[in-house]
This record gives C-alpha cells, structure tokens and sequence, in this order.
C-alpha cells in the first residue's frame, strides 16, 4: 500500500480569496459501506503514476506560473494570477482525492484466476443479453470502470449479477425497465 502525504499548505500570498470562490470543496465519491476499495495492479499503477506527475510535475509548474503572475502587481485583474490559483486548488483536490484512494486500495491480481471459468475481480466476460446482443466487459475497481472501454465497477448491477456464475449460466439482471437475462459464453482472466 502507497503512503504519500500531502498536507496542501502553501504561502498565504497563494491562496487568500479576494472574491467569492466559485468552485467547492472536492467532495470524495463514496464507496459504499462494509465494501473494499478493490483495484487491479493496472489501475494501481495508473493512478500511483498520476499522483506521483501532479506532485513532481503539474503542481511545480503551476506554482511557478503563480509566483511570477503574482510578482506582476495588480492581482485582481491578473488572468495569469487567477487561472492560476484555479489550477492549484484542481490540482490539490485531484492529489488529495488520489492519495485517499491509494490509502485505502486494496489490490487484487486477477491472474491468480487464470484458467478459471468462473467469474471474479478481473475477470472479462462475454455475456449475451435477451435480445441476442453479445457484451464484453471486464470487472475492475470502482476506481478503474471505463464503460466506453467494457470495464465495468465491480459493485455496479451488472458486475454483480455475473459474478460467482460460470461459462454457460444464465444469470438475471434486475433493471428498472424490467428483467434480463444474461447467458455467459466465455470467461477470461490476463495470463
């Protein structure tokens, strides 16, 4: 587990709010109670990667840009000064947000299931629905879903009525339309 800890303080110069701020403070989305920050090692290092470039790159950067910005003067009409200190509070928010999620990952390797043609973390499945429309989705970390990509949370409704079944059940999918009827044709896990 990664322990990178940021505390967020800066020069009081950098951050003291003349006009009313119009963005919030980030808020974490939640993972639901009693439920694991499951993540794959992919995803692990995706997110350990950009933490470690918005700390060592993108952060420095943006300081730079602000204290020469501010050593410009008038700072209430400074668009360097202000798109700037907008960009540090986005920055800070992303770097909080990354390590809270590293804190607490859990990583899970789906390999240890290959061969396996029954469904789990990482696993990817190709499923058919009632209407003969054949999906692939790969289960990852609720961190990690990208459904343009097929991957698919593994506490979304979908993920959850696939997993623990094998090649050839039939599960149900509960929608708010109505029931579907999922047929798995095949289960892979990475070698």
């Amino acid at each position: 587990m990664m322990q990178v800890r940021y505390n967020g303080t800066m020069n009081k110069a950098f951050v003291k709010e003349t006009e009313q701020d119009d963005d919030q403070d980030a808020v974490i989305p939640d993972i639901p109670a009693g439920v694991k920050n499951y993540m794959t090692p992919a995803g692990h290092l995706r997110m350990k990667t950009e933490l470690l470039h918005l700390i060592d790159v993108d952060r420095p950067e943006v300081v730079n840009i602000v204290h020469w910005a501010a050593s410009n003067g008038d700072r209430s009409e400074n668009g360097d000064y202000i798109y700037g200190k907008r960009r540090l509070r986005e920055i800070d928010r992303r770097i909080y947000f990354l390590t809270k999620r590293l804190d607490i990952a859990e990583v899970f390797d789906p390999r240890i299931h290959h061969g396996s043609d029954q469904i789990f973390f990482g696993a990817t499945v190709v499923y058919e629905n009632q209407a003969g429309v054949t999906i692939t989705v790969t289960i990852v970390g609720v961190d990690e879903f990208d459904p343009l990509k097929g991957k698919i949370s593994w506490i979304s409704p979908v993920a959850r009525a696939l997993i623990k079944a094998r090649t050839g059940d039939s599960v149900v999918l509960n929608t708010p339309s109505g029931s579907d009827e999922l047929t798995i044709l095949d289960v892979n896990y990475p070698e």
